[in-house]
């Protein structure tokens, strides 16, 4: 996982050809003219989720895991908390390979506020519960980059 803000992006350059296309995309576009939905940056191997919600309390809030993607969180209005830990310290309850979508039990390991400026990269070994209220209710706009792993 990493951690940083969007002026720091550039020292994460090289890890990976799809998530080089994805920092110099987000390090370049405007993302508050991103489509809701799926917006296309490179097929399959980049792509962009753009949603709202509203952030929950945490025992309302649930796990989520990847096989394929790694997820680059970035908030562009409102705050929210996110928790991370480790696959291996969870226990998986369900998956959906065609989805590429994992649900787990067990607790945070970590947490992260999200202010403005702030970037969360997490690899499919992050297992990541989103949506978390900060300081209570409250509507977060975001987009959310889907990067392809090699494995």
């Amino acid at each position: 996982m990493i951690f940083t803000t969007m002026g720091c992006l550039g020292r994460y350059k090289g890890i990976s050809p799809a998530l080089d296309t994805a920092l110099d995309y987000l390090a370049s576009a405007d993302l508050a003219r991103l489509a809701m939905g799926r917006n296309e940056v490179d097929g399959e191997r980049v792509f962009i989720n753009r949603f709202d919600y509203e952030t929950v309390p945490e025992e309302e809030a649930s796990w989520e895991g990847h096989l394929q993607y790694a997820d680059i969180h970035v908030r562009l209005s409102g705050e929210e908390r996110i928790g991370v830990s480790s696959a291996s310290r969870l226990t998986e309850t369900s998956r959906d390979e065609e989805a590429d979508f994992v649900s787990f039990e067990g607790p945070v390991e970590t947490w992260f506020s999200m202010a403005p400026g702030d970037v969360l990269i997490v690899f499919p070994e992050d297992v990541h519960m989103v949506k978390v209220r900060r300081d209570g209710p409250g509507r977060v706009e975001k987009a959310v980059f889907k990067v392809k792993c090699s494995v």
